[in-house]
């Protein structure tokens, strides 16, 4: 399939607009709660425009496997809970203020209230998975709820260590995405009674998907505009988080260029920000970045050979060909 003939962002939003607003109806509905403050942060997180790919991602797989049924909706749902929780806990963690060009829940509730309502909608899509009644799908959910808080306190173990290996950082995005990622794709399989074949598919399928995704997110930190991606450049750097970018400049630069990026992971801030970013371009990291990201969409693509021929499929590939793609 060439390029040019790939499904865009908008045309896969069309072809499950449907199962969209039904997601999206069935959020506020769930959102709810008798305490204000939760109905407040909540639907002022959920409704701050993110491009929710790990819900299309339910809906998408599900539909390619020709599911029949309404349950993938709460399943898509669900995931999106467990997404937002992480999210706020996120901000929290990185203290930061702007998440897609808003103010973050933390900056303007504070921090006990984010983890609080992070909690609640962790919480709620437990709730929601009870209902579909379905030991496999809890399962899965449980394992891939665990494996993100175990990314989150890896991550929490380097920050501002700049001896973290590649092999490290691989780890920390296998569970801080990917798994979330690979989560939303075996659920549309899990509903539809696929063989364990088509569903370890497309768990590799969404993790390949979710490993791209990320390994982009951390090029646009160096090599975007503040505006496109709704957060600040070097925010990373700035968190003293040892991103694969840097930790491939100081491979691959000189002993100048080492010292620079292990002393700027060290103390965090954006101090050094455009000498760091010249010896990111200088290394050609972003470009080795974007080749691993683009591995991994190849691979990604490739599972999806166990899906018979759809529209949904072809949205599949579309998906994972828009995160290296994207600017945002």
């Amino acid at each position: 399939m060439t390029h040019s003939a790939t499904m865009s962002l908008e045309a896969i939003r069309r072809l499950i607009q449907p199962d969209t607003q039904a997601v999206d109806q069935l959020i506020q509905q769930r959102l709810h709660s008798e305490v204000a403050l939760i109905n407040q942060l909540g639907t002022y997180i959920i409704n701050s425009g993110g491009k929710r790919l790990r819900p299309k991602l339910v809906l998408l797989a599900a539909r390619a496997c020709e599911h029949a049924a309404q349950d993938h909706i709460a399943a898509a749902a669900i995931i999106e809970f467990i997404h937002t929780a992480t999210l706020l806990h996120d901000d929290v963690i990185d203290e930061s203020e702007l998440r897609r060009g808003r103010e973050t829940a933390n900056a303007v509730w504070g921090n006990a209230a984010s983890v609080l309502v992070g909690d609640y909608l962790y919480s709620r899509a437990f709730q929601m998975m009870v209902e579909l009644q379905n030991m496999d799908v809890m399962q899965l959910m449980a394992n891939t709820t665990n494996a993100i808080a175990e990314g989150e306190v890896m991550q929490l173990m380097y920050v501002h260590d700049p001896d973290t290996t590649e092999a490290h950082y691989m780890r920390v995005i296998y569970h801080k995405t990917a798994v979330l990622f690979s989560a939303a794709a075996q659920l549309g399989g899990l509903l539809s009674d696929r063989s364990s074949e088509d569903i370890q598919a497309l768990a590799a399928y969404g993790q390949h998907l979710g490993t791209a995704f990320q390994l982009v997110d951390d090029v646009l930190d160096y090599n975007s505009s503040d505006t496109d991606i709704g957060k600040k450049i070097g925010d990373d750097l700035a968190e003293g988080k040892p991103t694969l970018p840097l930790i491939y400049a100081m491979r691959t630069g000189s002993e100048a260029q080492r010292n620079l990026i292990r002393q700027a992971i060290e103390q965090g801030g954006r101090e050094r920000i455009n000498e760091v970013i010249t010896a990111i371009e200088s290394t050609g990291a972003i470009d080795y970045t974007v080749r691993l990201a683009r591995e991994e969409v190849e691979q990604a693509i490739a599972r999806l050979s166990v899906l018979p021929e759809s529209p949904y499929k072809q949205a599949m590939i579309g998906l994972a060909k828009f995160s290296v793609s994207r600017t945002y």
